[in-house]
């Protein structure tokens, strides 16, 4: 007992490392080390944006991929995971020309999509039932730490960003080769293909909710530094709200076991309300530090529990294609960032911030919406709660 209890330890550290690098240490910090970049190499905030932008594109490419292989080739993903991350990041940090660095950056943004339906299926296919809805939990909140390690490692290095990206494509790569190690378990395939009308029917409450809240969560993650930095708040500050932000990814990790054990959709609810609070009182008092970092902690945990209870949402109600459904949830949550990055910035424009982030405050209030609807009428014999996954079973 004691073995596998190891065992479960050092799968989901390693799981969590991977996250941590795809998300927190690749595409995330982008938007971190932007102040930098844009200084060196002399690009304005439009191709700024352009290259965001094409982030995005290629996370919902990488998820895609992820959604056809995850159930058959975990393995592979995990590698395709760990090599477009590093070879990304390396490509920032040896950047010679905008071109370049845009080229790396959205390579290094393919891991993320790609790194988060492998986990699940390599989660599921190794973990008794008793270990794998918590380790999914955590796993999924790696991008708290990796929000952490970029901003310490922003401030420690200012102003050499390009050493940040190294060490991002270090990580990348270890972490990827820990889970292909650790990865013992082979079973027979879950289901694959294309998912029947009944999914999409099943799903349709999750896929809004999922849209809304990622275009909601666009004004922290496109505009939130940048509204900070115009409010007045100092340079050193606006890192440490990013750190902030990881803090409160980081803080899922203890209430796991609590949001493992809630039915997905209550979890939703709760998270995407405490979302649309601290999105809009990130405008409340934006020059004062300690109730800024607060609302950046607060911001952070219901950002990761709520991607969190996608998962466990699109588990509840087919679990043989948990980690397709993830893919694809994950995919409609960037492409509504992208779809609300555009929309908000135009609202920034005409309007302001405060105006935008209280907009996309009540885009999250009725994303949370989606919880509050009962699925139990769409799916009678599902089960209240995350369905344990059974070791070898999809």
């Amino acid at each position: 007992m004691k073995v596998k209890r190891s065992f479960s330890f050092y799968l989901t550290v390693a799981a969590t490392t991977l996250i941590a690098a795809t998300y927190g240490l690749a595409r995330f910090a982008y938007g971190l080390h932007l102040p930098g970049m844009q200084a060196e190499l002399g690009f304005d905030s439009a191709v700024a944006g352009a290259i965001f932008a094409g982030g995005s594109i290629a996370y919902c490419a990488g998820a895609v991929c992820g959604f056809v292989l995850a159930p058959r080739h975990p393995r592979t993903l995990v590698a395709l995971a760990g090599a477009t991350a590093a070879l990304g990041t390396a490509g920032v940090a040896i950047a010679p020309s905008t071109a370049w660095l845009a080229a790396g950056a959205v390579l290094a943004s393919t891991g993320a999509g790609v790194a988060s339906p492998a986990l699940v299926r390599v989660i599921q296919r190794n973990l008794r039932r008793e270990a794998a809805d918590r380790a999914q939990s955590i796993v999924n909140a790696g991008t708290g730490p990796g929000l952490i390690a970029a901003g310490i490692l922003a401030i420690a290095l200012l102003p050499q960003w390009r050493a940040a990206w190294w060490m991002a494509a270090a990580v990348s790569v270890v972490a990827a080769a820990a889970v292909l190690v650790l990865d013992r378990h082979r079973d027979s395939a879950p289901t694959v293909g294309l998912p029947p009308a009944s999914w999409w029917r099943a799903h349709r409450i999750v896929i809004v909710g999922a849209l809304l809240m990622g275009a909601a969560s666009a004004a922290v993650w496109s505009f939130g530094r940048t509204m900070l930095t115009d409010a007045g708040l100092p340079n050193g500050a606006t890192v440490l709200a990013w750190v902030a932000l990881g803090v409160g990814g980081l803080a899922v990790v203890p209430t796991a076991g609590l949001l493992a054990a809630t039915p997905p959709p209550r979890v939703w609810a709760v998270t995407v309300v405490v979302l649309a609070v601290a999105t809009s009182a990130l405008v409340a008092a934006p020059t004062t530090v300690g109730f800024t970092l607060a609302a950046c902690v607060v911001f952070g945990w219901a950002y990761v529990a709520s991607t969190g209870a996608l998962i466990g949402w699109t588990a509840l109600l087919e679990p043989a294609r948990a980690a397709s459904g993830t893919a694809l949830l994950f995919v409609l949550l960037v492409l509504g960032q992208a779809v609300g990055g555009a929309v908000l910035g135009l609202v920034v424009a005409l309007a302001g911030y405060p105006t935008a982030f209280l907009a996309a405050a009540a885009a999250a209030l009725i994303a949370a919406g989606a919880g509050v609807l009962r699925i139990r009428d769409e799916t009678p014999d599902a089960p209240r709660r995350l369905p344990a996954v059974r070791r070898g079973v999809g």
